[in-house]
């Protein structure tokens, strides 16, 4: 078990890669002390432990940084073997498969869940919702395929408890929400993605989820917040 002051994270909760940390570091029962970014201007700590890219996460252990989100769930996952389930599959293809779609997530999804706010024109809006709705298509398909293996019928990605994929997708789950909202659509849907309805159930009542995921209406303000910011630099 970790001291508290042998490790920070350096974060904002809005951020669904921060979120990604956070989840980890619980499920491995780690004691942390979470530095809240302002980014006005960025802090000294941040600019200093992350130089490359000066983003946001950065795990601070024993006073050494460690940058990207997925890298530091892998890394929360090695160095914290023994404390709690395994975050990724032990099984060599079955972590290959659960890399793939996570940098599926980063590489596709994401990007164009994130696009819709930004969209220039009604045509340009659907045909990105579009794009998320199949995304969304494929990983229900990958997951009944993940969790129906033999005779078992696993709640997640990770079987019985939530694994690297899971904490790769659903940490996305509270901005898709709020896509959802501010776009009038549904994005889960019971009859098109069944598995992933319940899985977002099951995944953000978790007890390594729930008391770090933010609120929907808190993102939807901050959502608000930061599009009007952006309204008045341009």
């Amino acid at each position: 078990m970790a001291k508290k002051s042998e490790v920070k994270l350096l974060g904002a909760w809005p951020s669904p890669f921060v979120l990604r940390a956070r989840i980890a570091l619980n499920i491995k029962s780690v004691d942390y002390e979470f530095l809240e970014e302002n980014f006005q201007p960025k802090s000294q700590l941040l600019v200093q432990s992350n130089p490359v890219y000066k983003k946001i996460p950065v795990l601070i252990h024993q006073d050494k940084p460690i940058c990207e989100s997925l890298i530091i769930v892998q890394y929360v996952d090695d160095v914290w073997s023994s404390d709690g389930p395994s975050i990724l599959p032990a099984d060599p293809y079955d972590r290959a498969v659960a890399r793939f779609w996570a940098t599926y997530v980063d590489d596709k999804l994401f990007p164009a869940m994130k696009s819709i706010a930004g969209a220039k024109g009604e045509e340009e809006r659907k045909r990105l919702i579009k794009e998320v709705e199949e995304g969304l298509a494929l990983l229900e398909d990958a997951f009944n395929k993940i969790t129906t293996k033999g005779n078992n019928n696993y709640l997640f990605f990770g079987g019985d408890q939530i694994g690297y994929l899971d904490i790769a997708f659903g940490s996305l789950l509270g901005w898709l929400r709020v896509t959802e909202i501010s776009n009038g659509v549904k994005l889960f849907d019971q009859v098109k993605t069944p598995g992933l309805v319940n899985w977002a159930e099951s995944f953000s009542s978790h007890g390594a989820v729930k008391d770090v995921m933010p609120q929907t209406h808190n993102l939807l303000e901050f959502a608000k917040t930061l599009m009007t910011k952006m309204a008045h630099t341009n």
